[in-house]
């Protein structure tokens, strides 16, 4: 979503719960999952009102604009403002979007310094695929699906037959795949499988964006990241390339966020610790993408949670421990 307040700047001072240095926008874009703290100063005329509008970016869409009213007392708060309501970006004009992501940085005296190497880097190729005769979503070929048991239960109950052991893959064929356009097999497979990661080790994560099944179209996807905040090390057009892009990184001031747009045609770098027991979810926040494959799951430090309670049995395999 982009929102804007009609004749007033907004300056965003907070994104995720971090504080950011401050910059000035006249338009914020939102994605699912985000949140913003912006200050904006009633210096406008005050002998009226003035429009605020929330406005669909990234997909083409019918949906009229979303309006509220900036209210300059004591003009009455239903007056409605003498001029148009905004329109907005147009729906595919990448650059102000992409602009905003690159501007955002960590607030001097609140940074917290990202580790400067890694242990490990996981490339997720994001694509739309049909298994089927059915419309998902991918990560790296691979549409994610739930499994009956909870992961946490079969990790500390050892029943590994719950889900898939072989590991989902790091990486996809970047040589050979052309992110512009649609893939030659957009068949794809599923797999409930799960990232075993080492605890309290450095994990990068690049998203890479594609080409959906529609010609000359890629959408945004909003990642979110359960149980951790992550340092957005970069945003860039194009393919990531693994041997040069890194150089690039901004390891000085980066902001935590702990969810991240990747944008249509581009790649998005973060960093984490895996330092939090425990079984986490790495999804896009469009619900629906989500639900149709978009996701993995990380794993880290099982064995240093405790013993679970009873009352959170009851799913797949879990059943015969429940307790009413």
């Amino acid at each position: 979503m982009d929102y804007l307040m009609q004749g007033h700047n907004m300056t965003v001072v907070e994104a995720d719960g971090h504080n950011v240095e401050p910059f000035v926008v006249q338009n914020l874009f939102i994605y699912s999952g985000e949140t913003y703290s912006v200050l904006i100063k009633a210096d406008q005329d005050p002998s009226r009102n003035y429009w605020a509008s929330a406005h669909i970016v990234s997909r083409n869409s019918n949906t009229t604009n979303g309006l509220g009213i900036i209210n300059y007392y004591p003009n009455h708060p239903r007056r409605n403002p003498p001029t148009s309501p905004p329109v907005g970006p147009r729906w595919n004009d990448t650059a102000p979007r992409i602009a905003q992501s690159q501007a955002i940085k960590a607030l001097k005296g609140y940074i917290h310094t990202p580790p400067q190497t890694t242990d490990r880097v996981i490339v997720m190729l994001n694509t739309q695929n049909r298994i089927d005769g059915h419309v998902r979503w991918s990560v790296n070929n691979v549409s994610f699906g739930l499994p009956e048991t909870p992961y946490l239960i079969a990790l500390k109950q050892n029943f590994l037959h719950a889900f898939e052991q072989t590991p989902p893959p790091e990486g996809y064929d970047a040589a050979n795949y052309d992110i512009y356009s649609v893939a030659k097999n957009v068949n794809a497979t599923t797999s409930n499988s799960i990232y075993r990661l080492k605890f309290n080790s450095t994990v990068d994560v690049i998203l890479q964006n594609a080409n959906t099944m529609t010609v000359n179209n890629s959408e945004t996807h909003p990642w979110h990241l359960h149980g951790h905040d992550f340092w957005v090390l970069g945003y860039g057009t194009g393919k990531f390339n693994i041997s040069t892009d890194p150089k690039k990184y901004n390891l000085v001031n980066p902001i935590m966020k702990n969810t991240v747009p990747v944008h249509p045609y581009g790649w998005t770098a973060l960093r984490f610790r895996a330092d939090n027991p425990g079984v986490w979810l790495f999804h896009c926040h469009i619900e629906s993408h989500f639900f149709m494959g978009m996701g993995v799951v990380f794993e880290e430090g099982v064995e240093k949670v405790g013993r679970l309670p009873t009352s959170i049995m009851g799913c797949g395999e879990t059943k015969r421990f429940f307790k009413p």
